[in-house]
């Protein structure tokens, strides 16, 4: 079996322990990981500490960092079909879009690039003659980096980019379900000339690695990615080393269709929104809420695409949805589905897991429109799962979409602008799509509220995340400083 090593202090280590990675397409396991505890830990914090300080990376110019995440930008799209390939074999994710994904994650590390040196500080116009203020953005310092196994290369560009833009160090955990990206990146990132200790890259299980992470005690800021009991977890954690965190824990995110918008849009969007990834997406429109009027209809269109899509491996071209990453997702998936329908919910179409080797799930859909309490519609599968309601009134419509813990993305179909614009003002999340789903781009920040967490990634806002305020004050009078004692 192929074998990783962690990336510590610009170097490649083996760690005392090691556990096998599984192939989802098979079940079987195909490649050896290292297993990071304690000692590997504190050993990157360690690292990622004294980069921090030392002069070959705090001594370089903004600029200068910008043209380090160039090179890392240019070695990443140079190499985008090898990390697409071990994406593809280590998480079943499809190569069709692991191949389309990482190639657009060099877009991000250039626009970090870019960004780097327009971190911008301020004069502030202050109420006293003999002052000069200005305030300062400083990096906030060593990064504790924590993705989930799902579009892994994307959610840690969103985090190392802007990150090394405003120059923190990194200490990045990939998950124990599908780590070798992320390992393998490591070996791209150390070509990229970087100084040693500015980005490391370890994986490890959560009590034995993670929690010893995110509270380290030189750990500035915690960047995670994955579900609320983490989510919740973490913020426990950080309250050891009083880290700030930026947190992206997922949604049940509504895709609201309109009797008047365009239904074959609608119809794709809406299979590419659920779908696409085996439905393993923080923004997934898992909740489909379509009005009455053409619900049997759009349902039907629906059932026929979901019938039709190709199931396959995800190492083919021609497939278009693979796997499930674990067989734990595939069993909860079975499970929820077989709970929703004794709820009410009417299957349509799916709902059984596929016999054979692999943690294959079908694209699934379930009508709850007569189930409005069905588990379906609360829970966040992270699989192909669509669960359907009907509504009659824009207002009826609005309450559905907010009737969720959650709050990370949403969709609108109508060619209604007023409404649009009602719609874009009453959603609870933190995007909206109008016409269109899973639209992304390295300018546009994106994250939620609620059980979706905070902070934001992508966008100047992300790089911001990652600074701190310095306020200086200069007193420009010549005159000697009053004696505080005497009393004029």
């Amino acid at each position: 079996m192929q074998t990783f090593q962690h990336y510590i202090d610009g170097a490649f280590h083996d760690a005392p322990s090691s556990f096998e990675s599984l192939d989802p397409a098979t079940g079987q396991p195909w490649a050896r990981m290292p297993e990071a505890r304690a000692d590997e830990v504190n050993a990157a914090v360690a690292a990622a500490r004294r980069a921090f300080h030392g002069a070959e990376w705090a001594g370089l110019t903004a600029s200068q960092r910008g043209k380090l995440l160039l090179r890392l930008a240019d070695l990443v799209e140079q190499n985008a079909r090898l990390l697409a390939e071990i994406e593809t074999r280590d998480t079943g994710k499809i190569i069709r879009e692991t191949s389309a994904q990482i190639a657009y994650v060099a877009e991000y590390y250039r626009y970090y690039a870019g960004l780097a040196d327009k971190i911008e500080g301020a004069h502030l116009p202050i109420d006293k003659p003999d002052m000069e203020v200005w305030l300062r953005r400083e990096p906030v310092g060593v990064v504790a980096a924590v993705v989930p196994w799902n579009s892994q290369l994307f959610l840690s560009a969103v985090k190392i980019g802007p990150a090394l833009a405003a120059g923190c160090t990194v200490v990045l955990k990939a998950s124990e379900d599908g780590p070798a990206p992320m390992l393998e990146f490591a070996r791209i990132f150390d070509q990229a000339g970087f100084p040693p200790g500015v980005l490391n890259v370890i994986t490890g299980f959560g009590p034995e690695c993670g929690a010893v992470l995110t509270r380290h005690p030189e750990v500035d800021h915690v960047a995670f990615t994955g579900g609320p009991t983490a989510g919740r977890q973490i913020v426990r954690n950080s309250a050891e080393n009083l880290a700030s965190t930026s947190l992206e824990l997922g949604g049940k995110s509504p895709f609201i269709v309109f009797e008047d918008a365009d239904i074959d849009s609608a119809v794709n969007a809406q299979v590419s929104g659920i779908f696409a990834a085996t439905g393993q997406s923080c923004v997934a429109g898992s909740r489909l809420l379509v009005q009455n009027s053409i619900r049997e209809t759009f349902l039907g269109r629906l059932r026929d695409k979901a019938e039709q899509i190709v199931i396959g491996s995800p190492a083919d071209m021609a497939t278009e949805v693979g796997p499930l990453c674990t067989a734990r997702q595939r069993d909860t998936a079975v499970r929820l589905c077989e709970l929703s329908v004794t709820q009410g919910a009417r299957l349509v179409t799916g709902g059984r897991a596929i016999d054979g080797d692999g943690h294959y799930f079908p694209p699934t859909i379930l009508d709850c429109t007569e189930a409005p309490t069905a588990a379906c519609l609360t829970e966040e599968f992270f699989a192909p799962v669509l669960s359907a309601q009907g509504f009659d009134t824009e207002t009826e419509a609005l309450a559905l979409a907010n009737d969720t813990a959650y709050g990370l993305a949403s969709g609108v179909f109508t060619r209604d602008l007023t409404r649009a614009h009602r719609m874009i003002r009453g959603i609870r999340a933190g995007v909206v799509w109008v016409n269109t789903y899973r639209a992304v781009s390295p300018m546009a920040p994106f994250g939620g509220h609620g059980l979706s967490g905070h902070g934001r990634e992508g966008g100047l806002a992300a790089a911001l995340d990652y600074t701190r305020i310095k306020t200086v004050w200069l007193r420009t009078s010549d005159a000697p400083i009053p004696d505080p004692f005497i009393m004029r």
